[in-house]
């Protein structure tokens, strides 16, 4: 006789279960549940699971998406479900809200999206499943816009302009009344901030921040993308002023606390128009007949200190973001180009980790920590790769 399979027993967690029974209440939206019958659905047999249903429905209750109809049975509130989500664009007008209460994103229409645009953070008020794929919803509220402001081109007439956006997700233009084109023409490009939207109007109405030129000069385009992605050419005042006050000597104590590769072979390697070097290499062979490799990082967080101006504003930037003929720092060009540069010839704080290979480059030791560093030599790629096919340099 074949053997009888296990039964599968549901488990899920209290999000996952959140989520499995606001799907349910969507799916059926007249009518109501127990937490036995919920039970039964989503297959759930064990007492402790069954209680947590309970639990589940009552908080659902509290946060306004399910309404207790008589002790212990559920139905959703006023025939619907509200969660809040992130607006997901199509390029044909339509959305998705992606939240983390819901499994599957709840499509909007373009009538219902009311006003909302790619990003922001709404609420969405849904009515039931569509016919096929996903649950259908109504924006109800904007809690919070993505952004505010458009780069486009300006198209002027006798009494008024538009902006058309570049970005293929903002599906409409926005009006901008003569008064405020604030010295734009026509054809140029521009920064366009949304000022106002009324509900029985189609496209918002703004008011240009930056007139950037005319298309296809370098200038113009680069501060373009620098818009478009909303990045930050420039520091905040206070951000430059903090920088422009730390010390760049080593104290005798900073060289206590750190090992000294100082008198160690060290070099960068970076391409030739590069501007900072926040990475070296050491090495060199040790008496045992050994290899010792360093892979040395300027050491940042010697200088930048939690809850300061650059350290706040280096973590909203991430990152430097590197375009075509320029480099947007994460940090400003006193710590990014000059302190927290490997430059040569000049002593730098960092942390290394280093390693002790043998001759067939296998992992004998390793080592992590801070350390003071001097570069002998600034390499571009192309020194360092003659270097390696000709087996010919200038470093020993």
């Amino acid at each position: 006789m074949p053997q009888r399979q296990k039964e599968k027993k549901a488990s899920f967690t209290k999000k996952e279960l959140s989520v499995k029974i606001l799907e349910l209440f969507n799916n059926y939206p007249s009518k109501s549940f127990n937490y036995k019958q919920i039970a039964k659905r989503l297959e759930i047999k064990d007492e402790g699971p069954k209680k947590l249903i309970n639990t589940v429905l009552y908080e659902l209750a509290e946060k306004g998406n399910l309404k207790e109809i008589y002790t212990g049975k559920f139905s959703l509130k006023a025939s619907g479900a509200t969660l809040i989500g992130t607006v997901n664009m199509n390029s044909a007008g339509f959305a998705y809200i992606e939240s983390e209460a819901i499994a599957d994103p709840v499509y909007v229409s373009e009538q219902n999206l009311n006003h909302a645009l790619n990003g922001d953070t709404v609420k969405v008020f849904m009515h039931a499943h569509r016919k096929k794929g996903n649950m259908e919803g109504e924006v109800v509220e904007i809690i919070e816009r993505a952004r505010k402001s458009f780069v486009g081109i300006i198209e002027l007439s006798k009494n008024f302009a538009f902006l058309t956006p570049s970005d293929r997700l903002m599906p409409y233009d926005l009006f901008i009344p003569l008064k405020d084109l604030h010295g734009a023409v026509n054809g140029q490009k521009a920064i366009a901030q949304i000022t106002e939207w009324p509900m029985n109007a189609k496209n918002p109405i703004g008011e240009i921040v930056e007139v950037l030129g005319f298309p296809g000069e370098n200038e113009v385009e680069m501060h373009a993308i620098l818009a478009e992605y909303e990045l930050p050419y420039q520091f905040p005042e206070e951000v430059e002023a903090e920088a422009d006050r730390i010390k760049e000597a080593i104290t005798p104590e900073d060289y206590k606390e750190r090992r000294d590769f100082r008198n160690i072979t060290t070099f960068t390697i970076d391409p030739a128009d590069a501007k900072d070097f926040d990475d070296a290499l050491s090495f060199r062979k040790l008496d045992n007949g050994k290899f010792e490799v360093g892979v040395h990082i300027a050491d940042v967080t010697h200088y930048v200190y939690p809850k300061t101006n650059l350290y706040n504003e280096a973590l909203e930037r991430a990152t430097s973001v590197y375009l075509v003929d320029r480099v947007v720092p994460m940090l400003p060009e006193r710590l990014s180009n000059e302190i927290c540069s490997l430059r040569p010839d000049e002593e730098k704080l960092c942390f290394s980790a280093v390693f002790e290979l043998d001759e067939k480059a296998s992992l004998l030791n390793e080592w992590f920590g801070r350390t003071v560093i001097r570069s002998n030599r600034r390499f571009t790629y192309e020194e360092a790769q003659k270097v390696i096919e000709t087996g010919e340099g200038d470093l020993k």
